[in-house]
């Protein structure tokens, strides 16, 4: 086990990698604390859980509403909860979500912390202090920045996951090399069976250098105001493709970073060697690197991208494997753009 931390302007967050879940009662404080988590975690774990109030909210995106949020304001008051108690959010990336965004915001904030049980949460949603909600489909339009006061990241509950929630952390993990070290991409272009299969050595390495690599980003520029806006990199259509044609957050941003670096490409920013190099490893991690999606029902939802400012959006932009960047681009050239890709968007070519 070894620990990253994150120092920013809304607190300390220590990130645990390889602690187990039976070991959470050794990182809570002292007082009363409440488990939010998921009917998945309960059916596989519940023996593994500390005896303390547990509350599930269902499974699945479709639970990420301000509905589960009332939900669970009112059961908090009916348990009584004050401001001195604790929350833990012990699941995937929903679980995370919708805790933070409950503790930050009941009583006008309560301690929480998260036991992430998923590579998506483990790499990406439990670590950096976003937190919320999706409003009428459209991803995280309701939340916060507050961080958890601890992240267990536990590597053996991996072991079950489906394979749909290992290539959604992967591309995650994919993301992370993109924009920030080409060692690592280079280390899972050497290991990407391994890397599938889930070998210990192999995922614990990947796991520690994305949460390092985000964490690192994160201390910096907590509220996304500069440096933090790369980690969207295959985030503004992926998210798009998520509200328009239910495909998984993984596959939705493997798409939106092949359409991201096909961008590049033709800006003249990254080389179409490079592009290979990646579209080559999505396929190899069962990434797709095509969407059967209606080009104009994407950028209707692109539109009401968050990033957006008036008639221009943030992009992130790939420059070489390791190294991104962002400029602001117009609507109208991203849409005219974009129909010039109809390999990438308008067909499904799965791994």
């Amino acid at each position: 086990m070894h620990m990253i931390e994150i120092e920013s302007a809304s607190g300390r967050s220590s990130i645990f990698i390889g602690e187990r879940l039976n070991n959470l009662p050794n990182h809570l404080p002292p007082g009363r604390a409440i488990v939010i988590t998921d009917d998945n975690l309960l059916r596989l774990y519940r023996s593994e859980l500390p005896s303390l109030p547990v509350l599930s909210i269902g499974c699945g995106e479709s639970v990420k509403t301000l509905e589960t949020v009332k939900n669970l304001y009112e059961t908090l008051v009916d348990l009584e909860a004050d401001r001195s108690t604790f929350l833990v959010g012990i699941g995937g990336g929903v679980v995370c979500d919708v805790t933070g965004f409950v503790a930050s915001t009941f009583m006008r904030g309560l301690r929480f912390g998260f036991v992430a049980t998923t590579l998506l949460a483990q790499v990406d949603a439990s670590v950096g202090g976003k937190n919320g909600v999706n409003l009428e489909g459209f991803k995280n339009l309701v939340g916060c920045f507050n961080q958890p006061e601890f992240v267990l990241c536990d590597l053996r509950l991996l072991d079950t996951l489906p394979e749909g929630e290992v290539a959604n952390g992967m591309a995650e993990i994919v993301k992370h090399a993109l924009i920030a070290d080409a060692g690592m991409f280079a280390f899972l272009e050497e290991r990407a069976a391994e890397a599938l299969t889930l070998d210990p050595a192999t995922i614990e390495k990947l796991v520690g250098r994305s949460v390092a690599i985000k964490a690192g980003v994160v201390g910096r520029d907590e509220r996304e105001a500069g440096e933090r806006r790369i980690l969207n990199f295959g985030h503004t259509f992926g998210h798009a493709l998520e509200k328009v044609g239910g495909w998984s957050h993984g596959e939705a941003v493997s798409v939106g970073m092949v359409l991201a670096a096909g961008l590049s490409v033709k800006m003249g920013r990254l080389s179409a060697a490079a592009y290979r190099r990646m579209t080559a490893l999505l396929r190899r991690l069962r990434l797709p690197v095509a969407a059967a999606a209606d080009p104009k029902q994407v950028l209707e939802a692109l539109r009401r991208d968050k990033k957006r400012e008036a008639a221009v959006i943030r992009f992130v932009l790939l420059d070489d494997i390791g190294r991104a960047s962002v400029k602001e681009i117009e609507i109208r050239e991203l849409e005219r753009q974009v129909v010039e890709f109809p390999e990438i968007l308008g067909q499904e070519l799965r791994p």
